[in-house]
């Protein structure tokens, strides 16, 4: 693997984080608490690689300048700009609702994840939509 292909799995790792947030979401709503702590330790663990890949790449590579124009330009632009904004937060609410969590402080961990989950999902799936506009256009 070079660091070529590090965009690729960046893209896969926010996919996967997505698809283990909503597993995990349907999973607390069923009752089944067990599988819903796996499947977030699991997406907090993917996002966590998902970063350092990010960083990685980012300090290695740079910046890879989108070459659209017109309606697309703009709307890449205006994923990009909400997507980095949210983004910043993900990690700090994260960490706070997993700690509630693994602190077993149920109520905090609740009022934390009704914010936590929606921003985090929107930042997986807006990630993955970045990934396919400025690579795979």
């Amino acid at each position: 693997m070079t660091v070529t292909h590090l965009p690729a799995l960046n893209a896969a790792l926010n996919a996967l984080s997505g698809i283990l947030l909503l597993l995990g979401y349907g999973f607390i709503r069923a009752g089944r608490e067990r599988s819903h702590r796996v499947c977030m330790i699991a997406a907090f663990t993917t996002s966590t690689l998902f970063l350092v890949s990010y960083l990685t790449y980012h300090a290695i590579h740079g910046s890879t300048p989108f070459a659209g124009s017109g309606a697309i330009r703009t709307t890449y632009f205006s994923i990009l700009i909400s997507h980095t904004l949210l983004a910043a937060i993900v990690p700090p609410l994260a960490i706070l609702t997993v700690v509630a969590a693994l602190r077993d402080q149920r109520a905090r961990h609740r009022r934390l994840a009704r914010w936590t989950l929606p921003i985090w999902l929107y930042v997986s799936v807006t990630g993955v939509t970045v990934y396919w506009l400025l690579y795979r256009l």
